[in-house]
């Protein structure tokens, strides 16, 4: 079985003390022809592209002069992305054998490389998957990409005799896996709060949900699609009833928000 995250827009290239294995991300030829179109990207059209502020689009703008796909990226992807899902899988604190199993089992959709593996070096960049960007290839990322991502996952699974992609992956990322192409069941996962007899997806706790699934996937070595039904990390329990053989709900009581914890207790 295979696991599917969404990157973050955040990223977090401080040094750690942890010495780890370092790879280089498996569709790095990809990667060097798409850094051609965003090392010639102006700061007024990364500021219209991705919907930042002026600073932030100066700041993108000279990583995407920077980036070179020819030399070693500076920190693991898993360890680079900062925000919920990241901070549910805590990769830093996995144990080496975890991460090594992680290595196999557990890729992270990426508009600028496409798939990676969790101890893939990467540069600093920010290209949210869902832009509108101009390459040879079309107008989009999803054009760029094409099938080749899809392809990459047929790949890592060919060996499997019940091919599976557990889908953690947001909407606008796991659009980017051509699902003609990809030859694997998809099982996706949803997480929601239960409060006053309803149920809604908060995106910041469905994000951080996300996260902790990996992590308890890739800790408890799950890889029967039918024990998918224990996951229990966060206070989280399955949902038979919102759930069906492909989309798996996962329900558990609202927590306070930090805000509102700290205004009960002032």
């Amino acid at each position: 079985m295979l696991i599917l995250l969404s990157p973050a827009k955040n990223m977090n290239f401080d040094e750690t003390e942890r010495a780890l294995p370092a790879t280089t991300p498996a569709l790095i030829d990809e990667t060097r022809i798409l850094s051609t179109t965003t090392r010639g990207l102006s700061t007024s059209k990364i500021k219209t592209l991705m919907k930042i502020s002026s600073d932030l689009a100066r700041l993108n703008r000279d990583r995407f002069r920077a980036f070179d796909p020819d030399q070693p990226g500076s920190k693991a992807a898993a360890l680079a992305f900062a925000g919920e899902v990241y901070r549910g899988l805590d990769a830093g604190t996995l144990s080496d054998d975890d991460l090594a199993y992680a290595q196999d089992h557990l890729r992270i959709l990426s508009g600028m490389y496409g798939a990676l593996r969790p101890l893939d070096t990467i540069q600093p960049y920010r290209l949210e998957m869902g832009r509108k960007l101009h390459t040879r290839r079309g107008e989009s990322l999803y054009d760029f990409w094409g099938d080749k991502i899809a392809r990459h996952l047929n790949q890592l699974l060919a060996d499997d005799a019940d091919p599976v992609v557990l889908n953690l992956a947001s909407n606008e990322y796991f659009k980017s896996v051509d699902r003609k192409t990809l030859k694997a069941r998809v099982i996706t996962a949803s997480f929601k709060e239960e409060k006053d007899g309803q149920t809604r997806m908060l995106m910041v706790f469905a994000k951080k949900a996300r996260g902790m699934m990996a992590r308890w996937a890739i800790e408890n070595r799950i890889s029967d699609p039918a024990d998918l039904v224990k996951f229990n990390a966060g206070g989280y329990a399955y949902d038979e009833a919102g759930s069906s053989e492909t989309d798996l709900l996962f329900t558990r009581p609202q927590p306070a928000s930090p805000g509102a914890k700290a205004k009960v207790e002032a």
